[in-house]
């Protein structure tokens, strides 16, 4: 499945897909080789963006949670899980630039990921389902 075709799922599960070019910017391909932004999700007081990446490959999922602007060690997570399941992969800590990388094999499922910095968080469900 293409970047476009996840993102088109995306959108018509009920997600809120966000195309801003300062957000955009801030991935760094943290998750590795091979992995593309399909779906991110933004602080709504710009603290930063969830990224949710997909390696076509492997088949596996990605989540990173990065800071608009890295300083001091802060809390933040990064978590994502195949829906359905019960079980997060998280990754808390403090950190001052991005939380993660976490990863999940989810080819043909839906899946649940989000992320905190600070004490906003925020959590997308089934989305890029495929």
């Amino acid at each position: 499945m293409t970047t476009l075709g996840l993102t088109a799922a995306a959108a018509t599960a009920g997600a809120v897909v966000v195309a801003a070019p300062a957000s955009a910017a801030l991935y760094g391909g943290q998750c590795g080789s091979g992995y593309n932004v399909v779906n991110l999700a933004d602080f709504s007081d710009a603290r930063g963006t969830i990224y949710l990446t997909y390696n076509s490959s492997t088949g596996k999922n990605c989540v990173v949670t990065v800071r608009e602007k890295p300083g001091a060690a802060a809390p933040m997570d990064a978590y994502i899980r195949r829906s359905g399941t019960t079980t997060w992969i998280d990754d808390p800590g403090n950190y001052t630039t991005y939380a993660g990388p976490v990863y999940v094999s989810a080819a043909g499922s839906c899946v649940d990921w989000g992320g905190t910095i600070g004490t906003a968080s925020r959590t997308i469900l089934r989305t890029n389902c495929g």
